[in-house]
């Protein structure tokens, strides 16, 4: 699956990639600090959800992609099952 750095959905992903970052540097300097535990894990989940988000939006846009090398023929040399099963593999590995 091939990402083009002009796509919309890329530009959110890239967003929110970022927004994860901010949290984690968030998160490192917290620590740094002596910050409340509780803080501190609520901050980290907030990182690790936009990590999450920011996978499934990268491996929907690349189902949408399938299916649409599906329908018009283009299978880069891999049958419909080949790609479904490269889709499964990468949705489950966010799971």
């Amino acid at each position: 699956m091939d990402l083009e750095r002009g796509d919309a959905s890329l530009r959110a992903v890239l967003n929110r990639l970022r927004r994860a970052q901010g949290q984690i540097a968030g998160v490192i300097r917290m620590i740094e600090e002596g910050r409340d535990c509780e803080d501190v894990v609520t901050q980290l989940a907030a990182a690790s959800r936009a990590l999450d988000r920011a996978g499934f939006a990268i491996i929907a846009t690349g189902l949408q992609r399938c299916v649409a090398d599906i329908e018009s023929g283009r299978k880069n040399g891999e049958d419909a099952e080949a790609m479904k099963a490269r889709m499964e593999r990468l949705f489950l590995s966010l799971a």
